[in-house]
């Protein structure tokens, strides 16, 4: 098992890790198989994205700030 740590900066944020995970599947060596990640954060949560549209993360992190807003000023 393979472990990486995250340091945030934001209360929201969105952190690529692209290159943290394909570090890992090459130093496995394992050729053939499934990458599975898990994240021990009760807030925590994980998209997956192509990254060929760099305003798709600007646009998840607007609306979950919108809906972080939403949520406090009930």
């Amino acid at each position: 098992m393979f472990q990486i740590d995250i340091k945030t900066h934001n209360t929201v944020e969105m952190i690529d890790i692209t290159k943290d995970l394909q570090d890992i599947v090459e130093k496995s060596n394992i050729k053939y198989g499934l990458c599975i990640i898990f994240y021990s954060h009760t807030t925590a949560g994980l998209t997956i994205n192509e990254n060929a549209d760099p305003s798709v993360k600007s646009d998840i992190l607007m609306e979950t700030n919108s809906m972080m807003h939403f949520s406090f000023c009930k």
